[in-house]
């Protein structure tokens, strides 16, 4: 009786134990690093992205969580809500799904370099990390024909 006890304690130490290192062994979400470059004029709204999700058989998943890590030093970023289209895509001949879309507005006086980061949290873990650069060129450089 002694024996089967001992035995009942160890499988189900074993078992506590088994339960607890699966628990504690969690897949790490895969982050990336991109790094962009945007043309833009001062004054004008100019889309810096599009956030969008779908899935294999064509349609939209839930769409990701976007956060402003830094925010530009001189101008604003504004991410509005919009209907993307897309024929083509992938598999997908022709698809209409939801989707967020960055824009960004310099002052009108700007002109230069303005850098900013966002941060886009997919379902399913992954994150991605996008420092964008937005280079601000003025009204009057314009190309003239």
């Amino acid at each position: 009786m002694r024996v089967i006890g001992k035995l009942i304690a160890v499988a189900l130490f074993g078992c506590a134990a088994g339960a607890a290192s699966a628990q504690d062994v969690k897949p790490v979400p895969q982050e990336t690093t991109v790094e962009r470059a945007v043309k833009a004029q001062a004054n004008r709204d100019t889309q810096i992205g599009i956030y969008l999700n779908v899935l294999p058989d064509c349609t939209s998943g839930p769409l990701p969580t976007i956060r402003l890590v830094s925010p530009p030093a001189a101008g604003k970023v504004v991410v509005k809500s919009a209907k993307a289209k897309a024929t083509n895509y992938k598999a997908c001949l022709a698809l209409e799904v939801p989707a967020y879309v960055a824009f960004y507005k310099a002052p009108a006086e700007f002109v230069g370099a303005d850098s900013l980061t966002i941060e886009v949290k997919y379902p399913g873990g992954r994150t991605e990390i996008q420092k964008i650069t937005v280079n601000v060129s003025g009204a009057g450089a314009q190309q003239k024909i």
